[in-house]
């Protein structure tokens, strides 16, 4: 039985049509595939081909960033022959603004008929093989934010009560990333991302706590997105760059200026992966 939905869920199914609506205004591009790009990977955006700028601020009920490394910007263009929309920067759950406002853009990805998403995150190293500047794939997830983007009355628009979280990230697109890091020859990796609420960075104690539980990074995002984003059925691919080693692991405090310089540091090789993980991503959902 479907139970009818509150007028506050019908309109952030109208919220999320008229943002679509709008970017659709300002493109002829149809991409199925859509990018996040975090903290000091923006820089991707800038490589698309035949590419419409939108700031995020002009686009309705659109959430704009305020955090540092994160330009606010929708990009829509092209890796070669392949329509993607990119996000220069993301809102986070730390900046005040409620989960399901952090989500809302991968709602209107949904509208717009995106069917993958690519999700990009700075991380901080757990685990001990990691080395700062290495990327990895994530193979799954500890949400510790203390809340779920879902929780509240569900709109089966979107999707499902109660969506399966058992392969959150796709197995073969992770195997793809990986194929095509070894390929190209980046330090790649797969490994389990903790997410906490932020801004504070973690205390050694709790990094020696999430690396007991399994994690081999934390970060401070990209867990609400990948909840909402399979939500609406939408395959979901993450790669983090590990851009400063977790509290604790090295003898020196931690510092934000660090992420986007190590950002800036492996620009090339991860915009290298990207372009070819993009390509192989969408001769995936062509074979569908």
């Amino acid at each position: 039985m479907t139970i009818s939905t509150p007028s506050s869920q019908q309109d952030d199914y109208a919220r999320a049509d008229e943002a679509a609506a709008f970017i659709r205004s300002k493109t002829t591009l149809q991409p199925k595939i859509t990018l996040v790009l975090g903290s000091g990977l923006g820089g991707f955006a800038d490589e698309l081909a035949d590419a419409t700028v939108i700031p995020c601020a002009q686009i309705p009920h659109f959430p704009v960033s305020s955090a540092q490394g994160h330009a606010g910007n929708l990009v829509i263009g092209k890796v070669g022959a392949i329509a993607v929309a990119a996000m220069q920067g993301r809102v986070h759950y730390y900046e005040g603004h409620s989960l399901q406002r952090v989500t809302f853009p991968i709602r209107v990805f949904s509208r717009l008929g995106i069917k993958a998403v690519l999700l990009t995150n700075a991380a901080g190293g757990i685990n001990l093989q990691l080395e700062q500047g290495a990327l990895v794939v994530l193979k799954d997830h500890i949400n510790l934010q203390g809340g779920n983007p879902l929780i509240g009355p569900n709109d089966d628009r979107f999707g499902v009560r109660f969506p399966d979280m058992s392969e959150a990230y796709a197995s073969d697109f992770r195997k793809l990333a990986m194929e095509e890091g070894k390929r190209l020859g980046i330090r790649i990796s797969d490994g389990v991302y903790v997410v906490v609420p932020g801004p504070s960075y973690e205390t050694p104690a709790e990094i020696r706590f999430f690396r007991t539980i399994g994690a081999d990074l934390v970060g401070m995002s990209t867990v609400p997105e990948t909840i909402v984003a399979r939500h609406c059925g939408m395959k979901v691919l993450a790669i983090s760059c590990v851009t400063n080693m977790a509290a604790g692991i090295l003898d020196q405090p931690l510092d934000h200026a660090e992420v986007l310089e190590t950002g800036e540091r492996v620009k090339n090789s991860f915009v290298a992966l990207l372009k070819a993980v993009i390509s192989r991503m969408a001769e995936s959902l062509r074979e569908v």
